[in-house]
């Protein structure tokens, strides 16, 4: 997926964005009116920077979805920023750009691969939500894949169709991905990773019906995992990702590039696992051309030995100290019925800062 087209894609469909401490929280989809106009906005997908024809019909073709396909967008931009919270690449966007990650991606590393396969997860995830939710008229709930009930269940409630999901991100997000080079090779690999992974971790909820909960009767339906659960496997993922290397093969349609893997010593990667073929910078300095913002003044732990350590994530230049008072609740009772009323502390804590 585009990353140009990432920052657009959020500027239009998802305008109430603001930042807080240099990082975009996006607090509420704004959606309302705008969305219930946008079906009468055909110039709205020719407006946007970067379509490809094919992603442009389907932009018209299935407008209605869109605001779905940004918010799975930003869901994956969410979640990229909490699993990276403690590294020193934070997953860093970018205020008023619509290269909303900067330069940092235009390599071909471990990074690229797994916001590629994170947002492309995550837009599959928003376009079966909504789904299920009813916000769109042409999909809905999954009956395919129900199949006979077990012991003390029974079906019912709203299925997710999480092929239509996947699907539509496929269709969209890999629209641009047809060219003979690795880099192409290498989105499509990832992309398709990620979208595997809600496949992968569809299971059955349940909800009980009887008497005082007694749970006499059990109805059951397909839904997908919270996608924390899913940012979690995928970082595993980054953190195991396959290193490749490219190779060129004559075919009739002229040069092609492919990828093969490094190390034959390793294992070969599978379709769900994430690939790369170029090193990452050490982000420990700001540095405008990999887009590297560095460590200076951020946040560490200095009990840990981890990479969210003083030690790593400062790259060896130590780190300050400085107390901070906070107001915190405290002393809270329970009251018989029903409320919780709590005393306001002050608390002082150490905080460490990379130097």
């Amino acid at each position: 997926m585009d990353l140009y087209l990432i920052g657009y894609l959020m500027c239009v469909w998802l305008p109430s964005s603001r930042v807080l401490g240099g990082y975009p929280i996006w607090w509420s989809l704004a959606l309302g009116q705008q969305y219930s106009s946008l079906g009468s906005q055909p110039i709205l997908c020719g407006s946007i920077p970067g379509l490809v024809p094919k992603q442009l019909r389907f932009c018209r073709n299935y407008i209605e979805i869109m605001p779905s396909v940004a918010e799975g967008i930003k869901l994956g931009i969410q979640e990229c920023q909490h699993q990276f919270r403690g590294r020193r690449w934070n997953c860093t966007t970018i205020k008023d750009n619509l290269a909303i990650f900067g330069p940092v991606l235009d390599k071909a590393t471990r990074e690229s691969a797994f916001v590629h396969a994170i947002a492309s997860a995550g837009v599959a995830y928003a376009v079966t939500r909504s789904c299920a939710e009813g916000t769109s008229t042409m999909c809905g709930c999954d009956a395919h894949h129900k199949g006979p009930p077990g012991e003390g269940w029974k079906w019912g409630g709203c299925s997710e169709d999480a092929e239509f999901g996947v699907l539509v991100s496929r269709e969209f997000a890999d629209a641009r991905e047809n060219r003979p080079d690795a880099r192409s090779a290498m989105n499509r690999h990832n992309n398709e990773a990620g979208r595997t992974t809600i496949l992968d971790h569809m299971h059955l909820r349940c909800k009980c019906h009887g008497l005082s909960g007694s749970c006499e009767v059990k109805t059951c339906w397909w839904a997908q995992p919270v996608f924390r659960m899913l940012g979690d496997y995928l970082k595993d993922k980054y953190d195991s990702a396959s290193e490749m290397v490219v190779e060129k093969h004559r075919e009739s349609r002229g040069w092609v590039e492919t990828l093969r893997v490094k190390y034959n010593f390793f294992k070969h990667p599978t379709e769900r696992d994430l690939v790369y073929y170029e090193g990452s910078p050490n982000f420990c300095e700001p540095n405008p051309e990999t887009g590297s913002f560095g460590t200076r003044d951020r946040v560490c732990n200095v009990s840990s030995h981890g990479i969210e350590g003083c030690d790593l994530l400062c790259c060896g230049r130590g780190h300050n100290t400085r107390t901070e008072k906070r107001k915190e609740k405290c002393h809270c009772n329970f009251h018989w019925c029903c409320y919780v009323s709590c005393q306001e502390c002050v608390g002082v804590y150490d905080v460490h800062t990379c130097k």
